[in-house]
């Protein structure tokens, strides 16, 4: 068992993990490769299917046309994993499962190779939570739908799967229905160190880790690795906690996700103080109101990567409500960062600049540092500035953003070594811009 965490039960919540240690901000709790995983369907020509990096080409799979590569080393250590998955994708084509399909797939596959082993976990399937008796009706259906696509896909690599699975899986997780809830009640997403999403995993041990609005630990991921972080100094016996959702929203839109999602209500103190929602509704709610009406359309042309539409609809907006909406207010902050999307997609640098630095003193008061969503928006402000040659205000802003992303990340963590090169170029850029200046 790891010397820093030992499970518990946590009153009021069932069980959980506690520091068995004293433990400093920005200390490594805890480290976890995945049982299994998957890159996310939409990611899946962007993304190798084996480290999970980003690349502008990747090699494909000549025999389900799906999975992507880096190059022959990582298809070669993937193949393990995806030989019997390659045969499932293929008889399905051109149709491919969704996400959680895949990922229950691949958990089957994993449990069935006696090299993957459960053993050493903190929390095994067989205690999984699955939620089923607090699911609506409607939810259940949609779980029964994924069921029958997951034995549809199976049925090429395991025709009898029930056969099968029962030496391998523990009891409550050989029905195909109650396998999906479970996988989709407790598996954690992937992000790359800007926090997009690459893909879903599941992490049995840090199943166990609950909620908190205002968590004293992060989760960052290098790969498939995930890295559990402590983002505040953290007493023996203390609860260790994270935050499920992303928690820059009103407390009743955080309390609906986190009944819906994952069936239960959140009473942590943010929640119950409900500290920060003035904040974000500051303004005249006559005139913040045209901002969230406007939100869903705006997020439907994001989704939709119509830029050029996105980018005029948040200008007008924006300069419609002008002052008499604090930057501070939740839509308007909503409405700006869309904004930084859309310039950054379309090449202009001085518009990105200009809202993200809007960004930077409102995110400094929604999220407690060091946050690392905080740490992010820091570094794309300040890669934008660098690029249009605002060398010291780069500079401050990378100084800044490493300030939170050495501790949220890690000194090894490959972000925080690109933000020192960052601030490198920078010093030296505005050595030569002084040396030529005499």
């Amino acid at each position: 068992m790891p010397p820093k965490l030992e499970r518990f039960l946590s009153p009021g919540k069932g069980n959980g993990l506690r520091a068995t240690v004293r433990m400093k901000r920005g200390e490594l709790v805890y480290s976890a490769e995945p049982l299994a995983c998957c890159v996310s369907n939409k990611l899946s020509r962007d993304v190798c299917h084996h480290c999970f990096s980003r690349r502008e080409t990747l090699l494909r799979c000549s025999q389900c046309k799906m999975a992507r590569y880096c190059n022959t080393t990582c298809q070669k250590q993937a193949w393990s994993g995806h030989k019997r998955e390659c045969k499932c994708l293929q008889s399905l084509l051109p149709r491919i499962p969704t996400d959680s399909v895949r990922l229950a797939a691949r958990l089957i596959f994993a449990l069935l190779s006696p090299s993957k082993s459960s053993s050493e976990e903190l929390y095994t399937l067989e205690e999984h939570e699955s939620h089923l008796s607090s699911m609506s009706e409607h939810k259940k259906q949609g779980v029964a739908q994924l069921a029958s696509m997951l034995e549809l896909y199976l049925q090429q690599e395991v025709p009898d799967l029930a056969q099968e699975v029962t030496s391998a899986l523990p009891p409550s997780c050989r029905e195909p229905f109650s396998l999906i809830a479970k996988v989709t009640c407790n598996c954690f997403t992937i992000s790359d160190g800007e926090l997009q999403e690459i893909g879903v995993g599941l992490y049995p041990s840090l199943s166990l880790l609950n909620h908190d609005c205002r968590p004293n630990c992060v989760m960052v991921f290098v790969g498939t690795e995930l890295q559990l972080r402590a983002v505040r100094d953290i007493n023996p016996e203390e609860e260790l906690t994270i935050s499920y959702i992303e928690t820059l929203s009103l407390t009743e839109d955080r309390q609906r996700q986190l009944e819906d999602q994952y069936h239960f209500t959140c009473s942590c103190q943010h929640c119950d103080s409900q500290d920060k929602d003035r904040l974000m509704l500051s303004g005249h709610e006559s005139t913040w109101r045209l901002l969230k009406e406007d939100l869903p359309r705006l997020e439907g042309l994001k989704a939709e990567s119509d830029w050029q539409a996105l980018l005029e609809g948040c200008s007008r907006l924006l300069s419609t409500v002008g002052g008499d909406v604090p930057d501070e207010n939740l839509y308007k902050l909503r409405m700006t960062d869309m904004a930084v999307d859309a310039s950054i997609h379309l090449g202009h640098w001085e518009e990105a600049v200009g809202y993200g630095e809007k960004t930077l003193p409102v995110y400094s008061q929604h999220y407690p540092d060091p946050h690392p969503v905080h740490g992010v928006q820091l570094m794309r402000v300040g890669k934008l500035q660098h690029y249009l040659e605002h060398i010291e205000d780069a500079l401050d802003t990378f100084k800044q953003a490493y300030r939170i992303i050495k501790l949220t990340h890690g000194d090894d963590h490959p972000m925080t070594t690109d933000l020192l090169m960052k601030m490198e170029e920078c010093r030296t850029e505005m050595v030569q811009q002084s040396s030529s200046s005499h």
